[in-house]
């Protein structure tokens, strides 16, 4: 579904756009999905709308195929990608989970704000992207994925989430399309 509009009340929230998970290889070229969401980053910041900058630094404790525990990740991987150009009143959560909701205060910190609506852009689509589209979409969030914003170390992940799984939470749509709406003002 194409995005329809952006609500008076909307925040962006980019997703781990940080070394550890910019080094993985990527379906799309990562600098292409950098410039697209430090446009998004831009035009929020211009119109003075809340930007949240989510950023994973472990893992939780479960098992799984690529370990088992809690775990850490080293200083290096955490660190945010410079072109993000984050203000100091831009939201920030530091999370060991998939989605940026799941053991931070952000649901409280956009509902303080009045907050009815997210813009999602960042990694990887079908983890930290999905995840947190999930969550904000079960918590009465309106969600708008911005496509050319994402992506995954899949190409066959990435193509699932966003025609099989977004379409059910939200609107997707480029880019381009939410800068041009935000414009509307």
């Amino acid at each position: 579904m194409p995005i329809t509009e952006l609500e008076p009340t909307v925040a962006l929230i980019v997703i781990d756009l940080q070394a550890g998970t910019l080094s993985a290889p990527l379906a799309h070229p990562s600098a292409e999905v950098v410039g697209h969401a430090v446009r998004l980053v831009d035009a929020f910041h211009r119109l003075g709308l809340p930007v949240v900058v989510a950023r994973v630094e472990g893992m939780p404790a479960g098992r799984t195929a690529y370990g088992a525990g809690a775990r850490a990740f080293p200083t290096e991987f955490t660190a945010l990608t410079p072109e993000l150009d984050v203000h100091p009143d831009d939201l920030t959560v530091t999370r060991s989970t998939w989605s940026a909701f799941a053991g931070t205060d952000l649901d409280a910190q956009l509902a303080k704000r009045g907050v009815s609506q997210v813009v999602l852009a960042g990694l990887a689509t079908s983890f930290g992207v999905e995840s947190t589209a999930r969550a904000a979409y079960d918590l009465g969030y309106s969600v708008v994925i911005a496509a050319d914003a994402i992506s995954d170390r899949s190409i066959d992940s990435h193509t699932n989430s966003l025609t099989r799984v977004f379409p059910a939470l939200g609107q997707v749509g480029s880019t381009m399309e939410i800068v041009d709406l935000l414009g509307t003002r």
